[in-house]
Order: structure tokens, then C-alpha cells, then sequence
């Protein structure tokens, strides 16, 4: 069961599938302080992918899909630089209901999404941007 808020990581063309090792080079600063946070904590986050046209605001908070994949960092090694290299295995699909901007990473508060989603969501998830 995932917690109602976690970090998201988007990115412009990553997708976390279930049960898939995801290896990942983390060298953003925001980035970086989510990784120190997340594996203080229940080492969950998300991927989520940047919709198109990101380029314009990629420092900032860029429009991402509505549904993600969440992840456990089963491996996290600290770099000399400051850098990490993580490993995330796939876990469960959740929707993006909003976003706190407290931290310099985004966080999302999320509603988990069943394996089973109905045909009537998934027509709703099909068209949403």
C-alpha cells in the first residue's frame, strides 16, 4: 500500500514497469536532497513523465501525466561528487491528485490506482493531460 504523498521524479521518456529494476544517475540538487529524504524515510518515490514542451520550464515544474509508477529504492550508493546511483524496483500505478511545493523536489499527493482499474477509468486515464 502506498503512503498518500510521495516525491515524483519525472522525466521525459522513463517509465517504471512492476517488479523492474530501474537504474538511475541522480545528480540534480533537488533531486539528490529527495533521494537523502526518501531513504530516510520508507525509500518509496515515483515516476512520472514529463509531458511535452517541458523544455521551456525544465528547471522549474514542468506539466507531468496524471499517472505514474511508484518505486522502492532497493539500492542507493553516494558518489564522492555528491551524486547518487540508485536502483528503484517498480511497485503499483498511482494518480497524481496535487502537488506541495514545499520541498525544492516535487511531491504528490496520490491516490494508489487498484491492478484491476475498471474499463470506465481507464477511458477517464486514456484521455487525461
Amino acid at each position: 500500500m502506498l503512503p498518500p504523498t510521495i516525491p515524483i521524479f519525472p522525466l521525459p521518456n522513463v517509465v517504471l514497469f512492476p517488479n523492474v529494476f530501474l537504474p538511475l544517475h541522480i545528480f540534480e540538487a533537488r533531486y539528490r536532497a529527495m533521494v537523502n529524504d526518501a531513504t530516510a524515510g520508507d525509500r518509496i518515490i515515483g515516476m512520472v513523465l514529463l509531458q511535452p514542451g517541458y523544455e521551456s520550464d525544465c528547471e522549474g515544474r514542468p506539466p507531468v501525466y496524471g499517472v505514474g509508477r511508484a518505486g522502492v529504492i532497493t539500492h542507493a550508493e553516494a558518489q564522492p561528487d555528491g551524486y547518487f546511483d540508485i536502483a528503484l524496483r517498480g511497485l503499483e500505478k498511482f494518480r497524481v491528485v496535487a502537488e506541495d511545493a514545499s520541498r525544492p523536489y516535487r511531491l504528490a499527493q496520490i491516490d494508489a490506482l487498484p491492478k484491476d482499474t475498471p474499463r470506465d477509468d481507464l477511458t477517464t486515464l486514456r484521455h487525461q493531460r
